[in-house]
């Protein structure tokens, strides 16, 4: 039996936002009783400046959640208690292994309602943490978005979050429009087909021409220096002070230590949508495509990477659900592979939709290159610059994880990612359907002569003891087949 389509409003999607809540997010919690979660939020950067932020938490009684009544107000709290949590582990000279009561007992319930992992995540950084700046205007308009709470308070730290904000708006009329196409296809209308997927290469564009905008207000040394810090989760950070992880202490005497992955673009339900509604599969980095992929009855469900699967752990459960009922329905890539020597606007429009996803991902590896790669270079350079007892104290904060884990990530810092973003692109090409898209998105790029301009001339790789060892825009990543980067798209 073929399965239905998937009804939006069941798993809370708009189909004018899409994965934003159709509601606004909450300024603040209705109910006085969370007056004094709402006064630590809006004290929250000068009490994370003066270090006082965990001296405040301690003191705090431990808040039922019995007041929170409506979807806003549970996201509003999770939203809250994860700044607070990742400020209260992260902001001062040490972390903090131990979240208490005060925050973890509350926090974990929400959790348990809302079907997220007790950590900060895309959810909570993104989704639920903008606001309008006029109600008349929409909020796929850049311009008129304002976070509600950031780290460090900075213009910088509210433009990246916000980036992904209209990134979202905008791309979210895709997805009614893509399970139009679903349904087209089932009734062999071709021409509804063809209109949708020229609608949606046309949507990925606009996407494109936002990320860039990256630039526009985010510096990449003060994210690379200041807000990476927080936005670090508590998976492989040995070096950084949390071998274990982190405990969220519930006042039971019965919590264990956890580790979990902080936020990244690779938990954004809806760039995940667009590779399961388009078919691409991402494999694990490093593995080459397999001749007999083609003829794998599932090879149109989307993304197959672990790591991308594990991303989804972090998305709100109900939207983790939807993905995994869009792969079940998907039927886009086959359908233009029946026709497309019969229809040739259809293989084009197809084509297109692949054509713009890479281009969005090669935007997105320029970002990387720039907020994290250099930084990382000049980090490192500083470093050696630096006596070794000096470095050895060093903590940092954003940039740890397990030496044994990484034993494959050696020389130059962080550049290891770029072959695993190339990759991630390259795959976005793979399902072309004419021979000339084919070709031309699977190209391969040379890896030297190329005058790269952000990455420069390669470096010799150096004997050293110590791998390095770099984190995505915002989560710790390796060259492992199961690890990936924040921004992995």
């Amino acid at each position: 039996m073929i399965p239905p389509i998937p009804v939006l409003a069941e798993y809370g999607i708009s189909p004018t936002h899409g994965f934003l809540p159709d509601v606004l997010p909450l300024t603040r919690l209705p109910d006085p009783y969370y007056n004094k979660w709402e006064a630590i939020a809006t004290n929250f950067q000068s009490l994370i400046l003066s270090k006082r932020l965990r001296g405040v938490i301690d003191r705090l009684p431990v808040l039922s959640t019995i007041g929170l009544e409506h979807d806003a107000e549970w996201r509003r709290a999770y939203m809250l208690l994860t700044f607070f949590a990742h400020g209260y582990i992260w902001g001062g000279d040490t972390p903090m292994e131990r979240v208490p009561p005060s925050i973890s007992a509350p926090l974990l319930k929400i959790c348990e309602h809302l079907k997220v992992p007790p950590v900060s995540t895309y959810a909570a950084s993104v989704l639920w943490n903008f606001k309008p700046l006029f109600m008349d205007e929409d909020i796929d308009d850049l311009d008129n978005l304002a976070t509600l709470t950031t780290f460090t308070g900075s213009l910088d730290e509210s433009w990246f979050y916000l980036v992904s904000v209209a990134i979202e708006a905008r791309g979210g009329p895709i997805i009614p429009l893509m399970l139009t196409a679903v349904a087209a296809a089932r009734q062999g209308d071709a021409a509804t087909v063809t209109r949708c997927l020229q609608a949606f290469a046309e949507r990925l564009d606009d996407l494109g021409e936002l990320l860039r905008r990256m630039h526009d207000n985010c510096d990449p040394s003060f994210f690379y220096r200041k807000i990476r810090t927080f936005l670090a989760g508590s998976k492989n950070m040995a070096e950084a002070g949390l071998p274990n992880g982190v405990l969220w202490d519930d006042g039971t005497g019965t919590s264990d230590f956890v580790q979990f992955s902080g936020p990244s673009n690779a938990q954004s339900s809806l760039i995940q949508f667009f590779d399961v509604i388009l078919g691409i599969e991402h494999r694990p980095t490093g593995e080459k495509a397999d001749a007999s992929d083609s003829e794998r009855e599932g090879r149109m469900r989307g993304p197959t990477h672990n790591f991308i699967q594990d991303m989804r752990r972090y998305m709100p459960g109900p939207h983790a659900r939807f993905l995994d009922d869009v792969a079940s329905i998907a039927n886009i890539r086959q359908f233009v592979e029946n026709r497309a020597k019969s229809d040739r606007p259809l293989a084009l429009a197809y084509d297109a939709c692949l054509a713009m996803l890479r281009a969005f991902r090669d935007i997105h590896i320029a970002i990387v290159t720039r907020y994290i790669i250099l930084p990382s270079r000049e980090n490192r350079a500083r470093s050696r610059s630096r006596s070794p007892e000096a470095v050895r104290n060093r903590q940092n904060l954003a940039v740890a994880s397990k030496n044994a884990a990484h034993k494959k990530v050696k020389g130059t810092g962080g550049t290891a990612l770029i072959p695993f973003l190339k990759q991630a692109r390259d795959e976005t090409g793979e399902p072309a359907v004419e021979r000339w898209a084919h070709t031309f998105m699977t190209r391969q790029t040379r890896a030297t002569g190329q005058g790269d301009f952000f990455l420069g001339k390669p470096e010799e790789p150096e004997l050293i003891d110590e791998p390095v060892v770099e984190n995505g825009l915002a989560g710790t990543w390796t060259i492992d087949d199961d690890v990936g980067g924040i921004c992995h798209y």
